[in-house]
């Protein structure tokens, strides 16, 4: 099963079971409140009780039914407005100003019930019923399962990204493991071939000493021990210097343009002052001409790349740019995935092996920084100036 098949599902599964939790939690907090607003109304009509009940009758059943509240906050107002009890307040109400604040907010939340005394009470506009206001708040309870929902919803989505980070990241050793016994496979199978090269090489020179094929013949297995050195590395924390990047980057662009057809036209621009950087020279070089050889293919062999350096604020920029066909749109973000590629041969390690050097060996970063179909692409790499990001 496909790595974005595996995160859909479970998006998709902490999706349905983020909402089965809010429509059950909803739906017990629901039934709480009504069941806490019956125990209001019932607390409510032992206080009638209590307030219009004859000198000496039996209140022992009020008074428990009173005493048995002691989680619904709730506070009483005579008719004029005036608190004349409270129970379970927060300490945070310390002032009988806290106290009405917080009386009139539960009134304008609709949680309040008057309460008729039966008692005709002198007004200025005549007698009027005498009544009481009880108001009420949600208990600790309710306030606690209102907020677990949410409390379930970050847990859980926390526990998505822990899972799909696991998977990405177990993806990523596995992809690593596999270019790594590839290189070092690589290049342990040149090892033998190189030697007897030299040797063969070393003989030719004793025998025709005045041959000129042969220096060529020598410069071919300098390149070839190279990259054999190049493909020993990957894998292993490689050794960085302070080094000369237009000397690197010249040295390069010599190398491709010797063996590439005169039709691409190679350009370089470096500035006047030496530009170094912490980096490993035949890794950072093999990023180098990946980019080029690339840019050549792109080009069809006719066509023109330009190597810009410079550098830009605490950063120093590489850009490479050629004539080719472009990147579609499309394909701008997957050209660094391993085994992308557009051409009929190849496996479509190199971008992927150049952004494994550049980001996790040089710390720096490498991307299409701009690209237009039958105009040409430009990538760009940034190293940091200290050697550290």
């Amino acid at each position: 099963m496909k790595l974005s098949y595996v995160k859909l599902i479970l998006c998709l599964a902490a999706i349905l079971v983020t909402l089965f939790s809010l429509w059950a939690s909803h739906i017990l907090t629901q039934d709480l409140k009504d069941e806490e607003r019956r125990r209001v109304e019932i607390w409510a009509a032992a206080m009638k009780s209590l307030t219009t009940a004859d000198q000496g009758a039996d209140m022992t059943l009020v008074l428990q039914v009173l005493e048995s509240n002691h989680t619904i906050p709730v506070i009483v107002a005579d008719a004029a407005g005036r608190i004349i009890d409270s129970r379970n307040l927060p300490s945070s109400l310390q002032t009988a100003a806290d106290t009405l604040e917080a009386h009139q907010s539960m009134q304008r939340a609709g949680h309040t019930m008057r309460i008729d005394l039966g008692q005709p009470a002198a007004g200025p506009k005549g007698n009027k019923a005498a009544f009481i206001t009880v108001s009420y708040g949600e208990s600790q309870m309710i306030q606690r399962l209102t907020l677990y929902p949410y409390i379930q919803l970050g847990i859980v989505a926390l526990l998505v990204a822990v899972a799909i980070y696991a998977l990405l990241s177990s993806k990523r050793a596995e992809q690593n493991k596999v270019w790594v016994g590839l290189s070092r496979e690589t290049a342990h199978q040149l090892g033998t071939p190189i030697s007897s090269l030299t040797a063969w090489s070393q003989l030719l020179k004793a025998n025709y000493p005045d041959d000129p094929i042969l220096d060529d013949m020598e410069t071919d297995l300098m390149r070839l021990r190279l990259i054999a050195e190049r493909f020993s590395k990957i894998g292993s924390a490689p050794e960085l210097s302070e080094t000369d990047l237009g000397e690197a980057i010249d040295h390069t662009v010599q190398y491709i343009s010797r063996r590439t057809s005169d039709r691409v036209r190679m350009h370089c621009s470096l500035p006047s002052e030496h530009i170094t950087a912490r980096i490993n020279a035949p890794l950072f070089e093999w990023v180098i001409e990946n980019l080029c050889k690339n840019a050549i293919d792109a080009m069809s062999g006719e066509g023109e790349i330009r190597i810009y350096v410079f550098r830009e604020r605490d950063r120093i920029v590489i850009q490479v740019s050629d004539t080719g066909r472009g990147i579609p749109t499309r394909h701008v973000r997957d050209v660094f995935r391993p085994g992308f590629t557009t051409k009929k041969r190849g496996w479509g390690l190199g971008l992927s092996l150049a952004r494994r050097i550049i980001e996790q060996y040089h710390m720096g970063r490498i991307f299409v920084e701009r690209s237009e179909v039958g105009v040409g692409t430009t990538f760009r790499i940034e190293l940091p100036r200290n050697g550290r990001q």
